[in-house]
């Protein structure tokens, strides 16, 4: 009996230049913000994550869900996928409040606490949860919450 089987290919093309070290919220903030285009971030919500190897460097970042105002859908396979791809060893999640408002919701900490559960399984160090606008961020690192 012959059998076909489909073929998984993951890819993952690193720059050949170092990227700088990411070693502060505020620096992790500045690198984020210009990833959204002019007026998206008060627009629609977006998660995004920076990848860093284990001396802080930036190895890679992703856009890795787009949703509507209020809301995005976060998979955390899809972050914990892109750190075994870049061979991040440390992971800073990101998203924006459209409204502006930099206070954390009920649901943004329950996948605080699911994403820091799936790093541990993997050995991967949560640095950081920005909540993102166009006037600051709210860090759960600096707030003493991871």
């Amino acid at each position: 009996m012959d059998f076909k089987v489909a073929e998984v290919t993951l890819q993952y093309k690193p720059l050949r230049e170092k990227q700088g070290k990411v070693i502060s919220s505020q620096e992790a903030y500045n690198i984020l913000l210009p990833t959204f285009r002019e007026g998206t971030i008060e627009y629609r919500e977006y998660a995004k994550v920076l990848y860093l190897n284990q001396q802080c460097e930036l190895v890679a970042y992703n856009t890795v869900s787009e949703g509507g105002i209020s809301e995005t859908p976060v998979d955390v396979r899809t972050i914990m996928q892109g750190a075994l791809l870049t061979n991040a060893t440390q992971i800073i999640f990101a998203h924006n409040h459209p409204s502006g408002n930099l206070n954390p919701s009920i649901q943004d900490d329950h996948l605080t606490e699911r994403l820091r559960k799936a790093c541990e399984i993997m050995r991967i160090n949560l640095v950081d949860h920005l909540i993102m606008t166009n006037n600051g961020y709210y860090s759960y690192k600096d707030m003493g919450r991871i």
